[in-house]
């Protein structure tokens, strides 16, 4: 139990690190709230080794430490819906063994993007932020494929150590 402890500290570090990483790279390609989704290779990593609670619990921590520190309120709100139901639809897709940790991750990525529509949508009362979901969902495929073949890498060698 205690080393499991530690492995999900280290993950929870590791995606706070990242989620630190990706805020001070500039990807801003004109739609609001676009980033490379780096902290998602962590937690598709627990997501494999473990399960989504300890996904969920790992995601939790890094978006409230990630809040607090580089963000505010509303990355929080954001971050949460997002991370939500990215993680829902990353577990579904999981158990189906259909999919590669890359696939998972895609589909993650893509889910984690509508989360975040749904909620801007709900915050500004105005549905036409849903235009910007295409551009955002053509970018989750393609930061989720790259996030999903780095934990496609980390995974069995982290399950090595274990």
């Amino acid at each position: 139990m205690a080393k499991k402890t530690a492995y999900l500290g280290l993950f929870c570090a590791a995606a706070l690190i990242l989620s630190y990483v990706e805020s001070l790279i500039p990807f801003f390609a004109g739609i609001p709230g676009m980033k490379l989704g780096l902290p998602n290779a962590a937690i598709v990593s627990v997501l494999y080794l473990y399960s989504w609670k300890e996904a969920a619990l790992v995601n939790l921590a890094r978006i409230l430490a990630a809040g607090f520190l580089f963000g505010n309120a509303f990355g929080i709100l954001y971050s949460a819906a997002g991370a939500g139901l990215s993680l829902l639809c990353m577990q579904l897709v999981k158990r189906t063994g259909k999919f590669s940790p890359a696939g998972v991750s895609v589909i993650g990525g893509v889910a984690h993007n509508a989360g975040q529509v749904i909620v801007a949508a709900m915050v500004v009362e105005n549905a036409r932020v849903g235009y910007y979901f295409l551009p955002l969902a053509i970018a989750g495929i393609i930061t989720g494929a790259v996030n999903g073949m780095i934990s496609e890498w980390m995974i069995p060698r982290l399950q090595e150590l274990q």
